[in-house]
């Protein structure tokens, strides 16, 4: 049985979040443990731009908003026990919400997020810093969920040679052994046309050894140009993906075609930090 977190802020529920775990749960019993974090001072916002941008953390409502966290909360027990689902619920952050979340991810095999839900107001055209900085600070996977999706009947497995891009993949193959059956494209970008597969030997080896239907693709030499229409034709997939190093994980962030994909809530994104 897995131990899974679904991240909730204090005004907005995840539908998709919570369906994905829904389905999960179908797949095989897991606990659910909801995670219902304090609301931002937006008013405050402007004068903690520029630290924010920096990665520091974002002040919190002196009162947050105990009827809407509370209404959520009985709503999440409501959908776990109509749907058979063991579950936690904390809500014991008075500080600052990021440094206890990540406390929490210690603890657990899996975090969910909403992609379009999760403190929303900071930002819209692009996965906002709260939600870039949760990612990043989370000490076990991420599963970033949009409202709307079909639930994975195929993997595309994001890879690029890296450690990282191979840790991912591994951590989702432990995770999720329920989805060894999807079909699975091992997906790899080079930075010229005549680029072959790194490691192609030993990286088709190991994938598909844990997952029985499996095809290498090569995308075009420019992933941003070339993914998004490959991808909508993708509905029913799972994109996995390392942050390729923490030091560097902003800057592929928002660059990445990864980050269009959750910025689009095109489909269900897996990211693995080591």
């Amino acid at each position: 049985m897995k131990k899974i977190i679904l991240a909730f802020d204090g005004a907005n529920f995840s539908e998709g979040a919570f369906n994905f775990a829904r389905k999960l749960n179908q797949m095989s019993p897991i606990l659910l443990t909801g995670v219902f974090l304090p609301q931002i001072d937006y008013a405050a916002l402007w004068s903690y731009s520029a630290v924010a941008s920096a990665g520091a953390f974002i002040p919190l409502l002196e009162e947050d908003d105990a009827a809407t966290i509370e209404q959520n909360i009985e709503r999440f027990k409501s959908l776990c026990q109509s749907n058979g689902i063991e579950y936690r619920v904390h809500k014991e952050f008075v500080d600052f919400a990021l440094p206890g979340l990540k406390n929490e991810t210690r603890f657990t095999d899996l975090l969910i997020l909403g992609s379009e839900s999760f403190y929303l107001n900071i930002g819209i055209n692009e996965p906002n810093n709260y939600l870039k900085d949760a990612i990043h600070h989370a000490e076990c996977p991420v599963l970033v969920v949009p409202e709307q999706f079909e639930f994975p009947e195929k993997n595309i497995l994001a890879y690029d040679g890296s450690e990282s891009s191979v840790y991912a993949i591994k951590q989702f193959a432990y995770l999720f052994p329920e989805f060894k059956d999807n079909k699975t494209v091992l997906l790899y970008a080079g930075e010229k046309e005549e680029d072959s597969f790194p490691d192609e030997q030993n990286i088709e080896e190991l994938v598909s050894r844990h997952f029985t239907d499996l095809t290498l693709f090569k995308l075009g030499v420019d992933p941003k140009k070339y993914f998004a229409s490959w991808s909508s034709e993708k509905k029913g997939s799972i994109l996995v993906s390392g942050a390729y190093g923490r030091s560097s994980f902003s800057m592929m962030f928002k660059k990445s075609f990864v980050s269009d994909v959750i910025r689009d809530h095109k489909l269900p994104v897996f990211i693995a930090n080591r």
